[in-house]
């Protein structure tokens, strides 16, 4: 049986950890059983995963590649702790592994481990050294980051590599991001082959995007209009493409007028951990001497276009000096009036002036029917629509689509009351850059005279409904302290009998998931941190039952 492993210790024994009364084995990929004796004394990592789970089946490939590097050293081994739901997925991902597994048979052994070494998401790699102790919880990001130069995984050998990394990002030139070992060349989408000193003396773009991202695809067509643009200005940008097939690297490429790293060359992985690579899309601009001018300036040309380059500091610090400049004296007729365009659409293909909606309160409305948050939050806003209106008439809701083809925007712009930019229209991509919007559904209140009352118009009506109009500070400050006096007389602490293993205490988050009812919440909650379980008041037991 699975018993609980003291980190501070010296010595745990993983014949133990991993056994159960039942077995005294590991597996092979091939169903032969191994001995606990061929683990002992080695480093061991513990591999909590899954076939259905995406990132999983990413690292995977990596740990793969590191294992092969290590295991000739004849000290480390990996056992595989499965969360499929079934004998066939088990068999399936476990043939593409090298390494030792738990039966998956054994399922009380691997929920054991589970809970054992608090696995609360998956990839998830325990590192253990020869005598059992815990070296790293973070496996998955050491492996990814360092690959097997992470062995021996002790905190003096991360340590090390680290002061290596800030060691070469001093002396960081061009030829020390792009050149690999014996390859000092970049490929253009004609496959043929650019040397990397053509490119020194210039401003470059490391384009870290996916064929298969929507967000990628979308910033590669604005990417490209500010490339033609900075033709013949010193200026580059090289694709390190994240696609996981060449045909969809390929197909992608050729249609980009820039150059890029070979698919899948070994440099990608390393600019990706280099550069701390998290979201998609990512742009990191280097100066003419190779030093990182900005970490992603995906946000810079979504705004700014070609006006961005050189992309140095005092550029943008006079462009958004520019931009206070203008939201300061900003008006309805700003925002959604242009050359071409100056009216909004109902559902019903009646085109309405925007003159005619100066002087009202507004809502922009930021969402696509392929979201499930838009979806979860549409009903709510309908509701408070129809409230609001009933109290205040000039109240209006206006539809900025993100949806990818106009049968989609159509079907989701047919259950909204209120008005929407058509589908093609080019004022889409203009506001979401001027409100910098990042992810879906957002809701923004514009005041009377066109200015921005609030941003968080969606987490107020989340929390307060109707009664958070008219989204000013001072009457959302009104509606939060009657929250807090609300709360006055509600118990600090609660235990839930769902979740009976900790008392939930009563803080105030920005936003949490609730466990109960299952949508979003902002504010007050009974909250266990050690667990990310959260509900609302109202979810809670009554307050009586807590006292």
């Amino acid at each position: 049986m699975a018993m609980a492993i003291d980190q501070e210790s010296s010595s745990n024994d993983l014949t133990v950890v991993l056994s159960s009364k039942e077995r005294n084995f590991l597996i092979c990929r091939n169903g032969e059983q191994v001995t606990f004796s061929s683990i002992t004394g080695k480093i061991v990592g513990l591999y909590f995963s899954g076939s259905w789970c995406g990132p999983c089946r990413q690292f995977t490939p990596k740990l793969v590649e590191a294992y092969e590097s290590l295991y000739p050293k004849g000290d480390f081994e990996v056992v595989f702790i499965s969360s499929d739901k079934d004998d066939e997925s088990f068999n399936e991902y476990f043939g593409k592994m090298l390494w030792l597994a738990v039966p998956f048979s054994d399922a009380e052994a691997r929920k054991n481990l589970k809970q054992l070494f608090k696995v609360r998401a998956i990839p998830h790699l325990v590192i253990l050294d020869g005598t059992g102790k815990v070296l790293s919880n973070e496996g998955v990001k050491l492996i990814k980051h360092f690959g097997p130069e992470a062995y021996p995984f002790t905190s003096e050998r991360i340590n090390y590599l680290r002061l290596e990394e800030e060691r070469a990002k001093e002396n960081q030139s061009l030829r020390s991001l792009l050149v690999y070992g014996s390859r000092d060349f970049l490929i253009s989408n004609e496959e043929n082959k650019i040397s990397v000193s053509e490119l020194e003396g210039k401003t470059v773009c490391l384009y870290f995007g996916t064929s298969t991202h929507r967000g990628c695809k979308n910033f590669t067509l604005k990417l490209a209009e500010v490339y033609e643009k900075l033709n013949g200005k010193n200026f580059e940008i090289v694709l390190i493409s994240l696609d996981e097939k060449y045909e969809d690297f390929k197909e992608s490429f050729e249609a980009m007028p820039w150059l890029a790293l070979p698919f899948k060359d070994k440099n990608c992985e390393r600019l990706i951990q280099y550069f701390e690579h998290k979201l998609l899309p990512q742009l990191v601009v280097l100066s003419p001497d190779g030093k990182t001018l900005q970490q992603n300036a995906v946000k810079f040309v979504e705004e700014y276009g070609d006006e961005a380059f050189p992309f140095t500091q005092e550029k943008l610090a006079t462009l958004a000096n520019l931009k206070k400049k203008k939201l300061e004296g900003q008006t309805l007729e700003s925002i959604l009036v242009t050359a071409d365009q100056d009216f909004v659409i109902s559902n019903g293909g009646l085109k309405v002036p925007v003159h005619k909606l100066v002087g009202n309160n507004i809502v922009l409305y930021f969402a696509a029917s392929w979201s499930l948050p838009c979806r979860e939050f549409l009903p709510k806003l309908v509701t408070a629509y129809h409230k609001i209106k009933k109290k205040d008439g000039t109240f209006e809701v206006i539809f900025i689509s993100s949806d990818q083809d106009e049968p989609s925007f159509n079907n989701i712009f047919s259950s909204m009351p209120w008005l929407a930019l058509p589908f093609d229209d080019e004022r889409r991509s203009f506001l979401s850059r001027r409100f910098n919007i990042v992810g879906i559904p957002v809701a923004i209140a514009i005041s009377p005279n066109g200015s921005t009352v609030n941003t968080q118009v969606r987490q107020l009506l989340e929390t307060h409904g109707a009664g958070a109009y008219p989204f000013t500070e001072e009457h959302i400050k009104k509606l939060q302290q009657q929250v807090d006096k609300n709360t006055t007389g509600w118990p600090k602490k609660d235990r839930n009998e769902i979740h009976n293993e900790h008392e939930l205490a009563l803080i105030h988050q920005q936003v949490y998931l609730c466990s109960g009812c299952k949508e979003m919440g902002y504010g007050w909650a009974f909250f266990c941190k050690r667990c990310d379980y959260g509900l609302h008041p109202k979810c809670a037991p009554k307050q009586e039952e807590m006292n």
